[in-house]
């Protein structure tokens, strides 16, 4: 009630004032919370996004790696059948020599042919030999690379474990839902234990 210019309370202003005021502190502890729980998140998210980053970088690496391994195994392949096919040439020459060896009556014909022949035996066991190493080489080349993809494959599931945990992160400051934030700490710990897996080459 007002009366000459000033205002009158009464009974009922009192209690709504009181409630204003009682209301207005609980809403500013509740924002303080929320503001904290809200700060949380946001350095949660870019922890997160820069180890990420991180994993992304190493996945792509790993897949590079791996990719140039399995070219290198494929040469070392192509040089080694190369060989073989070497191999093989100097077996049909080695034949032919024993057949000549046999069917000549001379005696010094036979000499000269059985030359040939251990020469080509000769080669034929260094070209063998080099042949094996270049087939060793592709199969170690080969491992090198399975080993480069499964670490790849471990950096792309640690990546897709971040890249869910920030997802649930931006829910969580939306719906300001707390078992979203446990979702997204459990979620990224998973993440990070991948990581950790695919840092160890296991």
């Amino acid at each position: 009630m007002s009366s000459g210019g000033f205002h009158v309370h009464g009974p009922h202003d009192h209690a709504v004032e009181h409630a204003t005021h009682g209301h207005g502190d609980h809403a500013a502890a509740h924002g303080a919370d929320s503001n904290s729980s809200m700060n949380k998140i946001a350095m949660f998210t870019a922890i997160v996004a820069t180890v990420g980053a991180i994993f992304a970088y190493m996945g792509g690496a790993t897949q590079a790696n791996a990719g140039l391994l399995k070219n290198d195994a494929a040469i070392k392949k192509t040089e080694a059948s190369n060989q073989w096919n070497y191999f093989q040439s100097k077996s049909t020459k080695q034949s032919l020599a024993e057949l000549a060896r046999d069917l000549t009556p001379a005696e010094t014909e036979k000499a000269k042919y059985q030359g040939k022949i251990d020469r080509y035996e000769k080669e034929k066991n260094e070209i063998k030999a080099v042949a094996e190493k270049l087939e060793a080489d592709a199969h170690a080349f080969d491992q090198k690379s399975e080993a480069q993809m499964h670490q790849h494959h471990r950096w792309a599931q640690a990546t897709t474990a971040l890249q869910v945990a920030i997802a649930l992160a931006a829910i969580a400051l939306l719906t300001k839902k707390k078992w979203l934030e446990y979702g997204m700490y459990g979620v990224a710990a998973v993440g990070l234990g991948v990581g950790a897996l695919a840092a160890l080459h296991i």
